[in-house]
């Protein structure tokens, strides 16, 4: 059985979605202001890499990894859940089927804990 990351193409496909989930995330008045003075290429890479991983691929990031770089940045349940609303849009129209984004979400969802900082 293939993974996520190979049956959408690996890094080649995730980083275009991940490109184009930026995109959509700077224009968020929710969300966009975390992202103001954000090296964002470099983000770009890690988040393509993470990605990866949640589908199987080759990129491991831990828990505790996610933990410490989201700190200083106090997010709470709204912006944790608009960058998912925004990340799962991005999946739908990029050819993603459902119950592969359901997967994904979930893995999102489920390291929740470690990027919310603030209630």
């Amino acid at each position: 059985m293939s993974t996520l990351f190979q049956k959408y193409g690996g890094f080649g496909t995730i980083s275009k979605i991940v490109m184009d989930f930026y995109d959509r995330l700077l224009d968020s008045e929710i969300a966009g202001p975390f992202f103001d003075d954000i090296a964002m290429p470099r983000l770009i890479d890690h988040q393509t890499k993470f990605i990866a991983q949640v589908m199987g691929g080759p990129a491991a990031y831990s828990n505790e990894v996610l933990r410490r770089v989201h700190a200083p940045y106090s997010i709470d349940r709204q912006a944790f859940n608009e960058v998912a609303g925004i990340l799962n849009a991005t999946l739908q129209d990029h050819g993603v089927e459902a119950e592969d984004i359901g997967f994904i979400m979930a893995e999102i969802e489920a390291r929740s804990p470690f990027v919310i900082s603030t209630s």
